[in-house]
């Protein structure tokens, strides 16, 4: 059966178009709307003056209007709600906030945590809330968390989180909005890198995938522009592919997982086992940090050179399957395993260019394209908050 849609509907999608550039562009003149939304200049004054009757858009006027700019800007009403995006392990909470077009508003802030129970990374998220609210008196400060590990977008559930000495899941959504009074919106630490390229980079295609090589490795992926998460919220759990099914033993009860092989942990592992093998360790193995190992990594320790070279391989490889399988040809790396550079990033590139389907000849067909994302950290945390956004898009679609 065919679908009508009527001119209600299309003037709704058209409002949710021009909001989603201001978004973007965060200041726009009319005739810019028009071009990005594709409509003409008529429609885009119907459709601003309307979103400025609902308070959703405000007018600013230039003071030295130029030729054509004479009914000045546009931008998303700044008396909206602001959001606090936090990114949150069980060591660390940073921290960026946002104003209503998403703008960033102050700096970004990294704080190490000790929490050895649920009660404890509570209590620190409500106290990052409660200094931004003294700092911000009379704003609405609105929590958007992107939590490590697996998350249940809908109730805002930390199910399970690695490194955290509790096994528990955490009613994050619940019980931070009875305590302060604000909304909250809760999804993993790849939903919120995704979302962060979605919305800040301009150079996204509309299917594209990013990962994160950290402590564990995790993905996020994006379908024509829309997050993917499955239906019991689990996709992008790209670092228990299995590598080597007589490998080393997972968290996750499998063995040989990519995470074993490839993460930072996982590499910090390999050379403490190997330091406490030596007479006179150069470095304390029961202290070894990231930085150390990157370190060592950049001074041309070979060991180390040849374990991320292996890690890197075994990164590379499960991308090659999982292109084949999806075809999706832009991937972004996050992470700090992409301060192992260049070399590192060559080796992962280099195991995905057997790729069949990547005919790069072809001016048709895209190449495949791996690079490590250009965004900042506060942009990469700012995109939590754009889960604000696409809920406010939806509601209104």
């Amino acid at each position: 059966m065919s679908v009508c849609i009527n001119n209600q509907q299309i003037r709704r999608i058209n409002k949710c178009v021009v909001l989603e550039h201001l978004y973007r562009e965060k200041r726009a003149t009319k005739s810019t709307l028009a071009k990005l939304a594709q409509v003409s200049i008529p429609a885009i004054s119907n459709i601003l003056e309307e979103l400025a009757a609902e308070h959703r858009v405000l007018n600013v006027m230039d003071e030295k209007p130029s030729r054509g700019h004479s009914s000045g800007t546009w931008l998303i009403a700044p008396e909206g709600d602001w959001t606090l995006c936090m990114n949150i392990t069980p060591t660390s909470i940073e921290c960026q906030l946002a104003n209503a077009c998403m703008s960033p508003k102050g700096e970004y802030e990294r704080h190490t945590l000790n929490a050895p129970h649920p009660q404890a990374l509570l209590a620190a998220i409500e106290q990052c809330w409660h200094r931004y609210r003294k700092a911000w008196p009379g704003r609405t400060l609105n929590l958007a968390l992107g939590i490590h590990g697996q998350v249940d977008p809908v109730t805002g559930v930390s199910q399970n989180m690695p490194q955290a000495p509790w096994s528990e899941p955490i009613e994050l959504k619940y019980l931070l909005e009875e305590k302060l009074g604000v909304r909250v919106l809760v999804d993993n630490d790849c939903v919120m890198l995704a979302l962060a390229e979605k919305w800040q980079n301009h150079g996204h295609a509309r299917d594209f995938c990013v990962i994160n090589v950290d402590y564990g490795i995790g993905s996020s992926f994006v379908i024509n522009e829309r997050i993917y998460r499955g239906t019991l919220y689990g996709s992008g759990q790209i670092g228990h592919t299995i590598i080597n099914p007589d490998g080393v033993a997972c968290d996750c009860g499998r063995y040989g997982c990519l995470e074993t092989v490839a993460s930072l942990s996982a590499l910090k592992k390999q050379a403490r086992i190997w330091l406490k093998s030596q007479s006179a360790p150069m470095l304390d193995p029961d202290a070894l940090t990231t930085t150390q190992l990157i370190a060592a990594w950049q001074n041309g320790d070979a060991r180390i050179m040849a374990w991320v070279e292996n890690a890197a391989s075994a990164i590379g490889l499960s991308l090659y399957n999982f292109l084949n399988i999806l075809n999706i040809n832009q991937i972004w790396l996050y992470g700090r395993s992409c301060a192992f550079g260049e070399r590192w990033l060559s080796t992962i590139v280099q195991q995905t260019g057997l790729n069949p389907f990547d005919q790069g000849g072809n001016p048709r067909i895209k190449a495949t394209q791996i690079e490590m994302g250009q965004l900042s950290r506060a942009q990469q945390i700012m995109g939590i908050g754009y889960l604000y956004v696409e809920a406010l898009l939806s509601e209104m679609h």
